[in-house]
């Protein structure tokens, strides 16, 4: 019984905390050598192409054609 509450506690957790903005979203480093500080991130899902100076994936979905 305690086991079946755990799952189904565990499970709303999951789907409270998880972030929809970026559910689709697989972002992928484009690294090239150069001198330029800053990351390329390319979003395998919607095409988005994103640079960061934090070297940190997005967090947000950047698709031009999804409305936030």
């Amino acid at each position: 019984m305690l086991i079946v509450i755990g799952l189904i506690v565990a499970f709303v957790l999951v789907a409270v905390f998880s972030n929809r903005a970026t559910r689709g979203c697989r972002w992928r480093e484009y690294r090239v050598s150069g001198c330029d500080l800053r990351t390329r991130w390319q979003c395998v899902a919607c095409g988005a192409e994103v640079f960061t100076s934090d070297g940190a994936a997005p967090k947000v979905c950047h698709a031009p054609h999804r409305t936030r």
